[in-house]
């Protein structure tokens, strides 16, 4: 019996993941329990700290995450899998064990030298990107004050240690997701987000914001840890070679160019939330909080949808007609599933924010500025989900030129747009949200026009069910307002509602219907209802539209549980394991 278990447990840890659907649905998984973690992780951080003290907790991940992302995850995913996996389906298997080593003691090397640029320089950096030399402007009540830049400098040179492991641990992605094996990886950014909550209970009462940076070492150690023996079971053996003529770490290194530029380019949104997020006392946080909301569903269905989507479409160039059904069906998908979500968001953004953030030092105030912000960046959330499969529409058709161009002016855009809402407007962090979603729907016109213009294909294909799912989301979101209000016994007390004659509230016994939701459990039930009737109202809207979303939406649901998928091509070589960021780690 304990022998079979064994054995079981072993297939399961260790088995490949030999289909699209099978892989990507492994992915969504474990990236919502990340994101859960990741919400859970926050509220334990409101407990210990205010929202002025995260702020520096938050700012200090910015400069070590964006070098991880620009040198290694940029190097990773867009040149490691594919190389590594040619030289596997070559049977060359040690060729490609070297091929690994020496690539990644050449990025150790590559990531030591950049980041003690940046531990020299912390200071001087965060200076300028907390924006103090501008406090006093118009609405500008922030600006990070010297000693908050020196604790921020302090975290930052820790953290900066801890990317070490995760240069080490995102190798041991490539690896393992070149050999098909996702479950540790996506695992791993789990035991990295525990190692802060950790840090966070234990550590913190005794050492400060210095607590849950040490969390984070560890967690970073146990991204390493939960990969590395997986790896070894396949064949990986680190050594100390450096070959910097071989063709394959030449070709390796190549083909990350471009996407690091790529990625330099995109951390200019970091650079400006960080900057415009700190003008306001926990204005960073804020902003955080609430994009770690948004991108939930981006994440989930978005990304997982996109990539599960893209081998089929590299299949189908050749075939206008079945490329064009794929891409269709798919992005109808996402905007069915994203677009009412997002209304959702916006309706709900008070009782979300209370259910997940209202911890003891995230006070009403702060709720506020958060909603806020959630529903300015709920906006445009249904607009970057869809991008990311248009993008990977043109990758399939083999112009990465448009996309990357389509998405350098779209960070142009959110830049200016930023600026003139937070320092002319006055608007706060709502602003930042909004300049976010504005330039996302903007990328995503330019982009959906771009590409319909390529596949001389007709814009009612597009037009039609998106105009049905956002009449639907509305009337839904009206629907959800109106009952939100109503059954809200604050609303009655503080005679808000729409029953505005104040005649007509008193003669009604509003008690003995209503929830009180000064307390959780009330406020949940309530959110949970209204989620639902607007969810019913939204599908019997689009059913009477006679829309093929909802019906294509039970049909995929039913092939993911009756397993009838396809295999993943050779071809396959996208990064598809949630990386460290994923996980909300900043």
């Amino acid at each position: 019996m304990l022998k079979k278990l064994f054995v079981n447990g072993k297939k399961i840890l260790f088995s490949e993941q030999s289909s699209v659907l099978s892989a990507a649905t492994l992915i969504m998984v474990m990236v919502v329990i990340s994101k859960i973690l990741g919400f859970i992780r926050q509220r334990i951080l409101f407990t210990y700290f205010s929202p002025a003290e995260t702020d520096l907790f938050l700012a200090a991940f910015e400069l070590p995450d964006i070098l991880f992302e620009v040198l290694v995850f940029g190097t990773l995913s867009a040149s490691f899998i594919p190389v590594f996996t040619k030289y596997l389906s070559k049977k060359q298997e040690k060729e490609a064990w070297y091929v690994a080593s020496s690539s990644l003691n050449i990025l150790l090397v590559l990531y030591c030298i950049v980041a003690a640029f940046v531990f020299v320089f912390a200071e001087k950096a965060y200076s300028i990107l907390t924006g103090g030399f501008v406090k006093g402007m118009v609405g500008v009540t922030g600006g990070f004050s010297p000693s908050d830049i020196s604790t921020v400098v302090s975290l930052t040179r820790i953290l900066l240690f801890g990317q070490l492991f995760f240069v080490a641990s995102s190798f041991m992605t490539g690896i393992l997701e070149s050999y098909k094996r996702f479950l540790f990886p996506a695992i791993a950014p789990l035991i990295y987000n525990l190692g802060i909550m950790g840090g966070i209970i234990f550590l913190s009462p005794k050492y400060g914001l210095y607590g849950p940076v040490i969390g984070a070492l560890i967690g970073a150690l146990g991204h390493l840890l939960v990969q590395a023996p997986v790896a070894y079971h396949m064949g990986f053996r680190f050594t100390l070679v450096w070959d910097t003529k071989h063709p394959g770490v030449r070709n390796l290194f190549r083909l990350a160019a471009p996407r690091i530029f790529e990625l330099s380019i995109f951390q200019v949104k970091r650079f400006v939330w960080l900057f415009l997020g700190s003008l306001t006392v926990g204005g960073f946080t804020y902003l955080k909080s609430a994009d770690l909301l948004q991108t939930l569903p981006v994440s989930v269905f978005g990304i997982s949808l996109a990539k599960a989507a893209l081998p089929t479409l590299s299949q189908q160039v050749s075939d206008k007609k079945a490329f064009m059904r794929t891409f269709f069906t798919t992005l109808n998908q996402i905007l069915f599933l994203v677009i009412p979500i997002s209304v959702f968001l916006i309706v709900l953004r008070i009782p979300i924010v209370r259910l997940i953030f209202g911890a003891e030092q995230f006070d009403w105030a702060a709720t506020i500025s958060t909603s806020y912000t959630l529903s300015a960046f709920a906006l445009g959330t249904s607009a970057y989900a869809a991008s990311l499969l248009v993008s990977r529409a043109f990758y399939a058709l083999h112009d990465t030129k448009t996309p990357v161009t389509v998405s350098i002016a779209t960070v142009t855009i959110n830049a200016v747009l930023g600026f003139l809402l937070v320092l002319t407007l006055d608007t706060g962090t709502w602003g930042i949200a909004l300049a976010y979603s504005i330039s996302g729907i903007i990328q995503f016109g330019a982009l959906m026009a771009l590409l319909l213009q390529k596949l001389h294909a007709s814009y009612r294909r597009f037009i039609i069910p998106l105009l049905k799912m956002i009449g639907s989301s509305v009337v839904a979101g009206l629907a959800m307002r109106i009952v939100l209000r109503l059954f809200d016994r604050s609303v009655w007390v503080k005679q808000l509602s729409f029953l505005s004659s104040k005649d007509v509230i008193q003669a009604i016994d509003y008690e003995r219907f209503v929830l009180d939701t000064r307390y959780s459990g009330n406020l949940l039930i309530l959110t949970i209802v209204v989620s639902l009737i607007g969810s019913l109202i939204y599908v019997v809207l689009l059913i009477l539209l006679r829309s093929d979303e909802v019906w294509a939406f039970f049909g995929f649901a039913q092939r993911i549980f009756n397993r009838k998928i396809a295999p993943i091509p050779q071809s396959e070589s996208e990064q598809i394991s949630p990386s460290p960021s994923d996980s909300g780690s900043n």
